[in-house]
């Protein structure tokens, strides 16, 4: 694949360290009957960034100096339920939204954005109550928060013809937009997720990963990790990359750079986003009742997966999505796919999308 010559490769990590504190929070998962004190704490404010001088809002501080981001796209809020929406257009074009997963945000999508702003209107979502979208949802099972997604884009946006794409747990967001607004949805990408449902209910979720079964306990996380945001996350990262030792690896190189770490420990250090990240894992159960209830999605999709992960994400969905035009794993990636093969995820989807 040839790379196009916006792309800037912003990848110089820190040492990952070790991954005591993982091993830690997974042995305290074993014993999460014994609860800490969750911390709570008002929605997040827009405050100076750091740096930057008395003024600057800190949603704008990682893109202001950005040339590609300035020329092309701007920030936006949008008031939803009760929830400020915070979200970044760009582009021209028939309408792509995008929807992250944990730990990120719009963010993760900005390696492959101006490429398909030069095809297409992007619209990069955070989630309610993530990123720099403040206030408190009704809930953080998939099913609703793709409930406010919709209504900020086709309500609030006006767009009813979307070509909704989602990774990780933002791709369940996705698949509910889907499956819930057929009317508005052109087109579904679908990247890197199980699907909770049918195929996979909350208990065997779970068990997949440490991690997962950590966010699942009430209150735990919080307690230990709110102190040590960036910390964890940077720990986090590796773990589940191509080289990393989800995938059999042992690699502690992550694939982010310290700027992009930076910018999502920003956003989670609020204790509201913190939570709410959490409760992502915690809504599993809700999400596989939310997924056996909702329709077959028709919609023409896009199915990607990390490298060797295909065929078992293929068999959580393949009931659930009658209209799969394409499946592909991505070459030499693990779960990051956008930060690991950039170029190949964005010819993918401009393929898919065009």
């Amino acid at each position: 694949m040839t790379t196009s010559p916006w792309r800037s490769w912003r990848r110089s990590p820190r040492p990952a360290g070790t991954a005591a504190a993982l091993a830690l929070a997974f042995a305290l998962t074993a014993g999460a009957a014994a609860c800490a004190t969750q911390e709570t704490g008002t929605p997040g404010r827009t405050a100076d960034a750091p740096g930057r001088g008395p003024g600057v809002a800190a949603h704008t501080a990682v893109t202001r100096d950005d040339p590609e981001f300035t020329g092309t796209f701007e920030h936006g809020f949008a008031e939803v339920d009760g929830v400020r929406m915070h979200y970044v257009k760009g582009g021209s074009g028939s309408p792509v939204v995008l929807v992250h997963g944990w730990p990120q945000t719009w963010y993760s999508w900005w390696d492959i954005m101006p490429e398909l702003a030069e095809h297409h209107t992007v619209y990069a979502v955070d989630l309610p109550g993530l990123g720099d979208s403040t206030g408190s949802p009704t809930g953080y099972d998939k099913a609703t928060l793709a409930r406010y997604v919709h209504t900020l884009v086709a309500e609030r946006l006006g767009v009813r013809d979307a070509r909704v794409v989602g990774h990780d747990l933002g791709a369940a967001v996705a698949f509910q937009y889907a499956a819930r607004f057929p009317g508005d949805t052109e087109r579904l990408g679908y990247l890197d997720l199980p699907l909770p449902g049918p195929a996979m209910d909350g208990a065997a979720y779970r068990s997949l990963s440490w991690h997962i079964a950590f966010h699942s306990q009430r209150r735990v996380p919080e307690a230990i990790v709110h102190d040590n945001v960036r910390d964890y996350l940077e720990l986090f990262y590796p773990q589940v990359s191509f080289r990393g030792s989800a995938f059999g690896g042992t690699s502690e190189k992550s694939p982010f750079s310290d700027e992009e770490i930076d910018e999502y420990a920003r956003t989670y250090s609020r204790p509201d986003a913190l939570s709410g990240g959490f409760e992502l894992y915690r809504s599993l159960d809700k999400d596989v009742q939310d997924t056996e209830a909702a329709a077959p999605v028709k919609a023409p999709t896009l199915l990607m997966a990390a490298q060797g992960q295909l065929d078992g994400i293929r068999s959580t969905v393949d009931a659930r999505m009658t209209n799969i035009v394409r499946a592909v794993d991505v070459p030499g990636a693990g779960h990051w796919l956008v930060e690991e093969n950039p170029g190949f995820v964005a010819d993918e989807l401009l393929r898919f999308l065009d």
